[in-house]
């Protein structure tokens, strides 16, 4: 899919926009009001969704991004000028923290994924290096079940030669071909070096635009 002059244009304006941290949530009750369109960032730990969404706003610590798997233990929303909330989720399928927490924050994120109203949809981050993971697949059902629509976005394509990145693109959509709620289109960008971000902010201002 490509986006013409103006729709990359509209992605840039809107992420140029003043960015903020709004707030961390460990409880379903503490939830800001579901006034502003949501776009949920979701992906295994240490996938790289905090440095995507610093590059992405073109924040350097917007979001905290950690060497350290597991480091998000909370549901993080961010407001981009008062038109859309960007939400960074706790990763999956490793932390380093007790059962007892990692149980927590898994049906804090599974809860808000099932009734969030305001979620327009999930960026579902995959390391183009690795492609999809069983807990990947879990994930992707969940949504499915849900009818909550969600984009696979690869993550650290610039460790890839091109004909390697273009194989992996084209694996991982005939592997949500069939997916009931999986967005056909699928994202290659690089937080390091910014590929692919124009392309991922334009596709996320027409969702800013449609509320």
């Amino acid at each position: 899919m490509t986006f013409d002059a103006d729709a990359l244009e509209a992605g840039r304006l809107l992420f140029a926009r003043e960015a903020a941290f709004e707030r961390g949530v460990a409880r379903m009750e503490d939830l800001p009001a579901p006034d502003l369109p949501e776009v949920a960032f979701a992906g295994r730990s240490n996938v790289g969704k905090s440095s995507l969404i610093n590059a992405l706003t073109g924040r350097k610590a917007l979001a905290r991004a950690s060497a350290e798997p597991g480091r998000t233990r909370e549901l993080n929303f961010f407001r981009l000028d008062d038109r859309l909330r960007l939400v960074d989720l706790p990763g999956y399928g490793y932390a380093k923290a007790p059962k007892g927490e990692i149980a927590r924050w898994t049906g804090l994120m599974r809860d808000f994924l099932r009734g969030r109203t305001a979620l327009t949809r999930v960026i579902l981050l995959i390391d183009a290096r690795h492609g999809l993971k069983p807990n990947d697949d879990e994930v992707m059902d969940a949504l499915d079940r849900a009818a909550v629509v969600y984009q696979i976005v690869l993550t650290k394509a610039d460790k890839l030669k091109s004909s390697e990145l273009e194989a992996v693109v084209t694996a991982m959509q005939f592997a949500i071909a069939k997916r009931p709620a999986a967005h056909p289109h699928v994202v290659a960008t690089s937080a390091e070096t910014g590929f692919g971000l124009e392309q991922l902010r334009a596709e996320i201002a027409t969702l800013a635009e449609a509320a």
